[in-house]
């Protein structure tokens, strides 16, 4: 059988890689060191024409499988790494045949959440991240995913404001129904409380995690913060007619957890006065697509709800509130947003995302404003970002070591 590439290879060097050669022996002048999760498969970066690929070797059943799971989450716009092509057909320079290779188009800003520790994990960063995983499932689940899988190891995480996004980066395991079933929810939620519990004992053993923190604890609570986010997402409200406001308060409670209601279903409960009400379709992002309308940014969740904070600021503070909203926005982003962004130095706006940079600028602006009891500006604050904070951070776009 030929070596044959299959999906949407977007660059022709992507066929001009040693195949006939296992992964673990590739010449390193092919390759980019990345940080990276733990694998059961050999898994390799490699850069080409500026953009970096992460490559698995991994049987051809598998290999297909995955890709098309992976490709399938991705027309779903759900969170997840974006499949490129699967490599078949592969044979060693003795004649004998390789496993087969998924590529996937690399994550920019993301880190496995071994390098999202500096030094001890503390308490706090610990909950940032089960927060963004169990996010992360509940919008999987709601898709109709099975992750069969769920775990820390298996989830990149980019910045989000103050907090994390959660991508899934090993889709072996899933399957995609129309509807997950309760059996498969519990069975997955179940997974994941095994392997967090495992990889708590590990940082444990490596001196990794903070004293206070209990691994067994950590697991339990990464399936109460999912099943308090089902329940929101999915339970029933039993309400009396004349309170239909609620109906529209349980809609901002979703909105405000960053996800919009586009149906409820609302039916009477036999022989009362009263109603039963359930989000039928929910999709997450609300505040991502409000943003991305007005602005064209393309951001995470909480980033866009802080943005979108500074741009309610930007409205007040000019009088600008019978304006029309897109007006507005356009002025914000380019008297606000945009020479944030060109205040920093070019060879520093590698180190974190657009957005994140102006967040963080926006908390160091609000602490320096404290300090000397009135607001200091943006400037100045970009300024002593830039000198006091930026310098000291890596590299997040890619971390990459020649």
């Amino acid at each position: 059988m030929p070596l044959q590439m299959t999906g949407a290879p977007s660059d022709p060097d992507l066929i001009r890689l040693p195949w006939d050669l296992p992964l673990e022996t590739w010449p390193a002048h092919h390759l980019v060191t990345l940080p990276r999760g733990i694998s059961r498969h050999v898994v390799r970066f490699v850069r080409l024409s500026g953009r970096v690929y992460a490559i698995k070797e991994i049987s051809e059943r598998y290999a297909r499988g995955e890709y098309r799971l992976l490709w399938d989450l991705n027309r779903m716009d759900a969170p997840s790494v974006e499949p490129v092509a699967v490599v078949t057909g592969r044979t060693g320079e003795d004649g004998e045949p390789l496993d087969s290779a998924l590529i996937t188009r690399h994550l920019q800003f993301s880190l496995p959440y071994r390098a999202v520790m500096s030094g001890t994990l503390r308490p706090e960063t610990l909950t940032r991240l089960l927060d963004a995983l169990a996010v992360l499932l509940v919008r999987l689940h709601l898709y109709g995913f099975y992750w069969g899988d769920c775990s820390l190891s298996n989830t990149l995480f980019r910045r989000d404001a103050g907090s994390f996004a959660a991508y899934l980066v090993d889709a072996e395991t899933g399957e995609l129904h129309p509807m997950i079933s309760e059996g498969q929810r519990a069975h997955d939620i179940d997974i994941a409380h095994t392997n967090i519990f495992g990889e708590m004992l590990d940082l444990e053993a490596g001196g990794l995690l903070h004293p206070s923190i209990d691994p067994e604890q950590i697991a339990g609570e990464i399936c109460e913060r999912y099943h308090r986010l089902w329940r929101e997402l999915t339970q029933d409200e039993i309400i009396e007619e004349v309170d239909w406001h609620r109906v529209e308060q349980r809609i901002r409670r979703l909105n405000s957890l960053g996800f919009d209601v586009a149906e409820m279903m609302v039916r009477r409960k036999a022989g009362t006065g009263r109603l039963i009400v359930r989000p039928k379709v929910v999709d997450s992002g609300h505040h991502q697509r409000r943003l991305l309308r007005l602005t064209g940014l393309d951001v995470e969740e909480n980033q866009a709800r802080r943005l979108l904070n500074d741009l309610d600021s930007f409205r007040v503070q000019n009088g600008l509130r019978h304006e029309d909203e897109a007006i507005v926005a356009h002025r914000w982003l380019a008297e606000i947003f945009q020479p944030t962004v060109a205040g920093i130095p070019v060879d520093m706006r590698r180190k974190l995302e657009p957005a994140q940079l102006f967040h963080e600028v926006l908390d160091h602006r609000w602490f320096l404003s404290e300090d000397a009891g009135q607001d200091v500006g943006l400037p100045a604050a970009v300024d002593s970002y830039v000198n006091k904070v930026l310098v000291f951070k890596p590299d997040e776009k890619a971390l990459i070591t020649e």
